[in-house]
């Protein structure tokens, strides 16, 4: 087995596409496609379903994945032990992120890992939910993740690093905008912009459970991944959203966050990293948390 079978072999699972991948790695489809039957013939099993449309991981492919990269990591990380002195930790980390959600956890921990390991590498992933980051994880494409709180999985190592209230995003002319005592249940005949359902959002899954516990259903009028985009169709007047206190400083024009009266909820942001494999460097990130709490968020 050959390094470039592995890059290869990457490289198509990334694309899902050979050509694409051929483009990426800088060589033609019909090479491309030899080095991949004599990275499957050496296995003995097939990595990739194939047809005229698509390309697709078998479950071997899928299992044979995150060793494929920790080889290749692991190399990298040799190649750089060489160049750098005793006792200064190096390495690679991907972290995983929402996006505005985590406009108050994110800076503060890359800039703590910036001042004190330059070292390391970091490299940011946007757009990740609970879920995905959660498989993401396991399948070791991600070191570590922002998450929403709890997450079921048994693989994953959780802490808690911040509390946020829930309140409303609104138009400026809502009614509801410039009053006192606001409570869920006076949006009950809104539309609100939601996540998608199926992407494991807690966002979603919070949204739900509290509208359900202030007495009613929440007619969804758009489901949208990015939070961001969420409060850019409230500005649209499309609809209103359920979100944590913490995007009230960057909410877009024409909108206002509101918050709200009663039982407070909270959106409880995590970081999250699995059991099942370790590093240097992350070891590292994780000890900076502390201080960073103690800096305050």
């Amino acid at each position: 087995m050959e390094i470039r079978w592995l890059e290869a072999f990457i490289a198509v699972a990334e694309e899902l596409h050979f050509g694409n991948a051929a483009i990426r790695l800088r060589m033609a489809k019909s090479p491309l496609s030899q080095v991949i039957r004599k990275l499957e013939h050496s296995l003995g099993t097939d990595l990739f379903i194939r047809n005229t449309r698509s390309v697709e991981l078998t479950s071997a492919g899928h299992a044979f994945l995150p060793h494929a990269r920790m080889v290749l990591e692991d190399l990298e990380l040799a190649q750089q032990s060489v160049k750098v002195p005793d006792g200064v930790v190096y390495g690679h980390l991907t972290l995983g992120f929402t996006g505005v959600l985590n406009q108050r956890t994110l800076p503060r921990f890359t800039r703590a890992v910036r001042d004190t390991y330059p070292e390391i590498e970091l490299s940011l992933v946007g757009r990740v939910m609970t879920q995905d980051a959660i498989a993401q994880l396991d399948a070791g494409t991600l070191d570590l993740a922002f998450v929403g709180l709890p997450t079921d999985s048994t693989r994953t190592e959780t802490q808690l690093l911040l509390r946020e209230r829930y309140g409303m995003v609104v138009p400026t002319e809502h009614p509801l905008a410039e009053q006192d005592d606001v409570e869920l249940s006076m949006f009950a005949e809104e539309r609100f912009i939601t996540p998608p359902i199926g992407v494991g959002s807690v966002l979603y899954e919070d949204t739900i459970r509290a509208c359900t516990n202030a007495g009613f259903h929440p007619i969804i009028s758009q489901q949208i991944t990015d939070p961001y985009m969420s409060m850019m169709l409230v500005a649209a007047g499309v609809g209103v959203a359920y979100l944590p206190e913490g995007v009230d400083p960057v909410v877009p024009p024409g909108t206002v966050f509101v918050p709200l009266e009663g039982e407070p909820v909270y959106l409880n942001h995590g970081l999250a990293w699995s059991k099942l494999r370790s590093s240097p460097a992350r070891e590292a990130f994780l000890g900076l948390v502390e201080d960073v709490l103690a800096e305050g968020l």
